[in-house]
């Protein structure tokens, strides 16, 4: 926090009330009551790291107990045991599911500092204001209620939100390009008979699904109405096009954790499949070529964001808001952005960064020097360029989010028979 603007304790130091009550519209919490709270966050693996939970006892003083629990068990949890957390770190398309349940408290835009340099993606919609939203559950549809207390979703800015949101990314699929040999373009590669057996697939079915059809749009297939929200006739359809491709021994696998992801990968065992961006990291800080794969279709995104229990109260609260905006302050985004993710508040992420990194994350440009992770294994070298290049031209070409259907609950019988067959 050596760059950040207002640290908690050089506030306290120096006696600046003043200073800190403009910078931080959550009420005051003050060293001795702050300490011995303690707030349970769960979430995934992506964003629950044991580095945050240190720093916020370093910078704010009190204690975040982490959980880390795949996409499933995380939407399980926030929607039936409520009095299990009090944060929930979770994505859009899990509030989709949670928010109605009223296990989660709206939270008032005025106390978040930096609320107006959040992106537009999750306040419009629109990267640009010539954008053109994505299909699925986009961030800004599932982002805002109508008011404390309310249950719904608002279609506006109404300055109550559900999540705040934190990170987010422009998914593809990964590729060991030392295997394969040529050139990788579309989604329909997924599906070559060529990678019989070397292929894989992520095991969540609301997220699964979407790369389902990209490869089945990409191949000519199925036009789909709006792939985020598909028709029964469109399930089928899909599932049948991947069922047989399961049986005919396509895929040799379907993972859930980001370790079985990465461990794929680098064992080649698989050299092409669903893939986040810390996990192709992970595989090329082992010193083994792996790549993001840009593909002509364009993107399948997601975004995710910080919810708080409709329990937390008095200072408790108090400390959370403390810790959104701390979050948002740039530590934590510099720290997500080595990984290959995005910031919600990029340009307060831009003061952790080198030069160099922001120019290679950031930038699409080319490394002046080593680009290393948070751990510090090499993950480019001079003159390397970022796969997809820079930030608008990435989160530009998103042909869908992550997704909730009005058919959910038949897709998610649908897929568990797809993974059983």
């Amino acid at each position: 926090m050596s760059k950040m603007r207002y640290s908690r304790r050089a506030i306290l130091k120096t006696g600046g009330a003043a200073v800190a009550a403009s910078a931080f519209p959550a009420p005051m919490i003050w060293a001795q009551d702050i300490k011995n709270i303690t707030l349970r966050q769960f979430g995934t693996g992506v964003s629950n790291l044991n580095d945050v939970a240190m720093k916020v006892k370093e910078d704010l003083g009190f204690t975040l107990e982490m959980t880390a629990l795949d996409s499933d068990a995380v939407t399980q949890r926030a929607a039936t045991q409520p009095g299990s957390f009090d944060i929930a770190d979770i994505e859009y398309w899990i509030c989709k599911k949670v928010w109605p349940t009223g296990n989660l408290q709206a939270m008032d835009t005025s106390k978040i500092v930096n609320y107006d340099k959040i992106v537009g993606i999750f306040r419009n919609g629109k990267l640009t204001p010539e954008s053109v939203v994505a299909q699925g559950t986009a961030p800004h549809t599932v982002g805002f209620t109508s008011g404390p207390g309310g249950t719904d979703f608002a279609d506006n800015e109404s300055g109550w939100m559900t999540l705040i949101p934190t990170i987010y990314n422009a998914d593809t699929l990964g590729i060991r390009p030392d295997l394969i040999g040529r050139p990788i373009d579309s989604w329909a590669e997924l599906l070559n008979p060529e990678f019989k057996g070397k292929a894989s697939l992520l095991d969540i079915s609301s997220i699964g699904i979407m790369d389902m059809a990209m490869v089945c749009e990409a191949m000519g297939e199925i036009a789909y109405g709006d792939k985020g929200n598909m028709t029964k006739e469109e399930i089928d359809k899909t599932m049948a096009i991947f069922t047989e491709a399961k049986r005919a021994g396509q895929f040799r696998a379907f993972w859930k954790s980001f370790d079985e992801s990465v461990n794929l990968m680098a064992s080649g065992e698989v050299v092409i499949q669903s893939m986040w961006s810390p996990a192709i990291t992970a595989v090329k800080s082992r010193g083994i070529p792996c790549v993001y794969q840009p593909l002509k279709e364009g993107y399948r995104s997601w975004g995710g964001g910080i919810g708080l229990s409709s329990n937390l109260s008095g200072l408790e609260l108090d400390a959370a808001y403390e810790y959104i905006n701390w979050y948002l302050s740039g530590w934590v985004g510099g720290y997500l952005m080595r990984q290959g993710y995005y910031s919600a508040v990029p340009e307060t992420s831009k003061e952790f960064m080198s030069a160099d990194e922001w120019g290679y994350w950031f930038e699409g440009k080319p490394a002046e020097g080593d680009i290393t992770s948070p751990t510090g294994d090499v993950l480019a070298s001079t003159g390397d360029v970022r796969d997809g290049g820079a930030f608008d031209e990435r989160m530009g070409r998103v042909a869908c989010w992550n997704s909730v259907m009005d058919e959910n609950q038949y897709m998610v019988r649908k897929w568990n028979e797809f993974i059983a067959a």
